[in-house]
Parts: C-alpha cells; sequence; structure tokens
C-alpha cells in the first residue's frame, strides 16, 4: 500500500508523541488507579503526609492514587502486604523507620531487602525537651546533673526500640551517664508525664513537641540532629550543646513497591512521586508539620537504609533489644 507524505508526516508525529510519553511513563502503565498503603492507622503524621502526597496524583503520574491505611503489628501487617503484592507496580507502600528495626528486634524477618526503594521522604531529629519551668536550662545541666546523681534523671519515650529511646540510650553509654527510662504507649502520654511533673526529660521526635514547644509548656535542650532544623532556629544540635554523638539516628519515612516490580515501571513511579513530593500543598504540610524533606531515590535511598541498619544494630544492643533472625 502506498503512503502518502501526509500519512507519513502524521505517523512521524505520532510516534514522537509516544516517545516523549515513554520518557514519563512505562508503556501501558499506569492504566488503573495506584493504592498507596500506609501502614498505620487513620489521622496519624504518617498517614496525613500519605493523603497530602497522593492528594494531586492523577496530574503528576497520569492516574489517582488512593491511600488504604492498614495498620496492625507495630506497621508489620501493612509493609509485609505490600511486599506480598503483585509487582506491578500498582501497590506502593509508605514504609517508615520500623522495617529497619523488625528483624533486628526478632518482630519480624521483613526488612529493606523485600522491596525496591523508590525514594526516601523525610528524616526527623529526635528532640531533648524539658518542661518550660525546668530547671535544666541546658543540656550541659541536665548531663552535669545526672553524672552526680546516677538513675535520678528519668526520660520518658514513646516506647523501647524507637528512635527517640534509642537516641537516649546512645548518649546515656557515650557520657557514661545512667537514665531511668519510662516508656510510654505513644508521645502523647510520655509528653503529659513531662507537663505533669512526673518525668524529668521527653525524648520524641521533633515534630511531636511542635504544638508544645510554640506555647512555651516544652523547652528543647538539643536536637540529635547534624543541622539545625528550620522550625526551630534557636535550639542547639547535640553537637553545639557540647554533646557530640558518633551515632546520629533520624526517624525516616519513604516509599518502596515489592521486589521484582519491573525497572521502567519504577522509573514512571519515582518520576510521578518525585513531582508530587514537590507539589506546593504537599511542601506546606510537611512545613506545617516540621517534617524535614528528603530527597534519596533508588540506590541512595538503599544505601541510607544499609547504613541505618548498621547504627541501629549497636544500639539495639545496648539497650538490650538486639534479637536479630
Amino acid at each position: 500500500m502506498r503512503i502518502t507524505r501526509r500519512q507519513f508526516s502524521a505517523s512521524v508525529a505520532a510516534a514522537s508523541v509516544a516517545a516523549s510519553a515513554g520518557g514519563a511513563f512505562a508503556a501501558g502503565f499506569p492504566e488503573r488507579d495506584i493504592t498507596l498503603v500506609v501502614p498505620w492507622a487513620a489521622g496519624g503524621g504518617t498517614d496525613a503526609l500519605g493523603r497530602t502526597l497522593a492528594k494531586n496524583a492523577k496530574q503528576y503520574i497520569g492516574a489517582n492514587v488512593a491511600v488504604v491505611n492498614r495498620p496492625g503489628g507495630t506497621g508489620v501487617q501493612g509493609m509485609q502486604s505490600v511486599a506480598q503484592a503483585k509487582p506491578d507496580g500498582y501497590t506502593v507502600g509508605l514504609v517508615t523507620f520500623h522495617l529497619s528495626s523488625y528483624r533486628l528486634t526478632g518482630l519480624s524477618q521483613l526488612s529493606y531487602r523485600e522491596f525496591e526503594p523508590i525514594m526516601l521522604l523525610n528524616r526527623s531529629p529526635t528532640g531533648f525537651l524539658v518542661r518550660a519551668d525546668s530547671p535544666y536550662k541546658s543540656m550541659k545541666d541536665l548531663v552535669d546533673y545526672a553524672k552526680a546523681n546516677p538513675g535520678v534523671v528519668t526520660i520518658a519515650t514513646s516506647g523501647a526500640g524507637a528512635v527517640p529511646h534509642l537516641s537516649a540510650a546512645l548518649l546515656a553509654k557515650q557520657l557514661g551517664l545512667k537514665f531511668t527510662f519510662v516508656p510510654f504507649d505513644g508521645g502523647a502520654p510520655a509528653r503529659t508525664a513531662v507537663l505533669g511533673g512526673h518525668v524529668t526529660m521527653l525524648v520524641v521526635n521533633s515534630e511531636e513537641a511542635l504544638q508544645f514547644y510554640k506555647a512555651k509548656q516544652l523547652r528543647f535542650l538539643a536536637l540529635n540532629s547534624a543541622e539545625r532544623h528550620p522550625t526551630f532556629p534557636d535550639v542547639p544540635t547535640i553537637a553545639e550543646a557540647g554533646f557530640p554523638l558518633a551515632t546520629l539516628l533520624l526517624d525516616w519515612r519513604g516509599l518502596a513497591v515489592p521486589k521484582g516490580t519491573p525497572p521502567d515501571v519504577i522509573k514512571t513511579l519515582t518520576e510521578g512521586f518525585r513531582k508530587m513530593s514537590e507539589d506546593a500543598d504537599y511542601k506546606r504540610l510537611m512545613d506545617e508539620m516540621a517534617l524535614p524533606r528528603a530527597n534519596a531515590e533508588g540506590e541512595k535511598f538503599t544505601a541510607f537504609l544499609e547504613d541505618i541498619e548498621k547504627a541501629l544494630e549497636p544500639a539495639l544492643a545496648e539497650v538490650g533489644l538486639l534479637k536479630k533472625i
């Protein structure tokens, strides 16, 4: 069949459009909505992050992203469901720090090895806080008192093995201190105990203290980060406070898909979620929640996860929680 010049030109134009689209989307993907699994209950910080990230998804990836909450087992249930999902790109997990500790604490064999890491979304430092009227005006004041009075300083945390607990334990080990840890079932009751004067110091993710910092009910002594937090510019880092730690543990959240997901699908997801993470609504929410944004993708995210596990192992051993399986 003879092809006219007009038909040839039309074919070339169509091919150019297809090639251009292929730079953004894998062939035939996505053809339907994508599910974003949040392994924690609705209404929490991770849930809010996921829903805002997915809010304008269609304009960035060509499909809606539906958030589904699957809480249970300290996040194991939701993250396991992602690892066992069909590796076709239609199930994405909002994975969290707990994925780094399951295998080391004996809770589950689940780890980042069962996933294809897409991108790191945020890293949160731990804050060391006291009540606003506390006699400890600086980290040095508290450390000096703790050295002179072993075991008297009590530390409220949101649970054993979480980043805040481990951060305080590493501080105690490095400085030769003896704290008395008081674990609570979450950050809220831990804050209540410190505000009520029942516990000396609160150690939590920095964002969990935001409203109490603004209301001047709690005072930061330091943050375990390498640089100052933009939301708390007057709070010194632990090094600036005079006590540089050999290991800085940070809480984190990121995105991952099941192992075996095709590279072209991963590329499409990475490009799409990168654009979602640059959306103005998402950036605004992260700033309002005092959640520092991060941007490690693919192999860099994998390297970050490897480093976290290496740092966690001695920290968990120090507090007697290492039960590697």
